[in-house]
């Protein structure tokens, strides 16, 4: 345990004695429950998912070929080389569940993709019945309002069915640009194999280089908007709560709206466009997902800083845990010391601290809700755990940076 005086609790960083007691453990049928509960979310989930590939599959060979589906797909991936590491990048300090970041990836790609092909064509159908050109019409008029409708309802499914794992900006971004990937991906898919399908060769190299190298961050871009707006009312209770997110939407159906007009104009409008429009967004995006990381990591070394001077972390152990690069170095460090499971108690502990970190915010922000302070507690008995397990015999923080 961290040196505390003989006798006494050990404090947090601010308020009352933290007690690093066991954690509390449902009983009888609540330790069920959950589980029937995982099970049926997780085969629904898979079954939708199941459902919504197989007829994007039909929809895209049927447009595109079989060939044409093939070349696309590999031209697509390309892409999701590019961006998906990025938003890794960004939620790289405190990451998000594997499982929550693939169904954020698979409902952009598969559930958004087909309600869009669907409410797309009811659309064009509509506008080309009064008399107005659907083609223009759809990439202007209905496809911003609902793809981004489509995209930003996932983010709102992880926002709701997972609130704990949603606790601000980098979340939100990082949960929307997921979803805007996936989307694109199977998007580029459809476009690249049907430009291959109509003019061979050379029409799939000119919408590989328009979309996939050219603006493969286009639609993360938009959804953004709305996954930044999510995060900023996370937690919180105030008339905020509706009127951000909705004005989230509204700036990615604007930008969308847009890139889209721009599409459909002349070649000299859409680079214009591209030019003064796109590239300066693209740039305030970067800066954007930099200063959210940065964020993030002042969050992180704030409130571990304020455990480290009340006895629960060393300040080298502070140092490590707000630096990915030290993160792996201690990882290593620990396989050497004690093998696979030093390794894996290494990783929990750096898991359990950047939660910790969050619950505290919560705490500080003056979150009401009775799961921070008892989660807390419990992650504050597993880090003296996991502790143990790289560093047994440690009568405080181990000092990895120090190794």
């Amino acid at each position: 345990m961290p040196t505390s005086p003989p006798g006494s609790a050990p404090v947090g960083p601010s308020g009352p004695p933290v007690t690093a007691g066991p954690p509390v453990r449902p009983v009888g049928n609540r330790t069920v429950r959950p589980l029937l509960r995982g099970l049926l979310v997780a085969g629904v989930s898979v079954s939708v998912f199941a459902l919504c590939a197989l007829v994007m599959t039909l929809v895209i060979t049927e447009t595109a070929g079989v060939r044409g589906a093939v070349l696309g797909l590999l031209a697509a991936s390309t892409a999701i080389g590019i961006v998906v590491p990025v938003f890794l990048w960004v939620d790289r300090l405190e990451a998000e569940p594997l499982r929550w970041m693939l169904f954020a990836f698979l409902w952009g790609a598969l559930v958004a993709t087909l309600g869009a092909a669907v409410l797309n064509e009811l659309g064009m159908a509509v506008f080309a019945g009064l008399q107005v050109d659907p083609l223009v019409a759809g990439a202007v008029l209905v496809a911003p309002a609902v793809e981004e409708a489509l995209k930003a309802l996932g983010v709102l499914v992880i926002f709701w069915v997972a609130r704990r794992e949603f606790n601000g900006v980098v979340d939100g971004i990082a949960y929307a640009g997921v979803t805007a990937a996936g989307f694109a991906f199977v998007e580029n898919v459809l476009y690249l194999g049907s430009a291959y399908a109509e003019l061979g060769g050379e029409g799939l190299a000119g919408v590989f280089l328009l979309r996939v190298l050219m603006s493969p961050f286009a639609h993360p871009m938009f959804t953004v908007c709305f996954g930044i707006a999510l995060g900023f009312v996370a937690h919180r209770r105030s008339v905020w709560r509706l009127l951000l997110p909705l004005g989230g939407y509204l700036a990615a159906v604007a930008l969308h709206t847009l890139w889209n007009f721009a599409a459909v104009s002349t070649a000299e409008g859409w680079l214009l466009v591209y030019l003064v429009v796109q590239v300066p967004l693209f740039v305030g995006f970067v800066t954007l997902l930099v200063w959210a990381r940065r964020r993030e990591g002042r969050m992180l070394r704030d409130h571990l800083t304020g455990y480290g001077l009340n006895g629960w972390f060393t300040p080298a152990e502070v140092a490590m845990l707000i630096s990915p690069a030290e993160r792996r170095r201690a990882r290593r460090w620990a396989r050497q010391q004690g093998g696979r499971r030093a390794a894996r108690a290494m990783t929990s502990f750096q898991d359990e601290a950047v939660e910790l970190a969050v619950a505290r915010r919560h705490i500080e922000r003056g979150d009401d809700n009775p799961v921070w302070p008892r989660r807390e507690q419990q992650l504050l008995h597993a880090l003296t755990g996991n502790r143990a397990g790289f560093a047994p015999g440690s009568a405080g923080g181990v000092g990895v940076g120090e190794q």
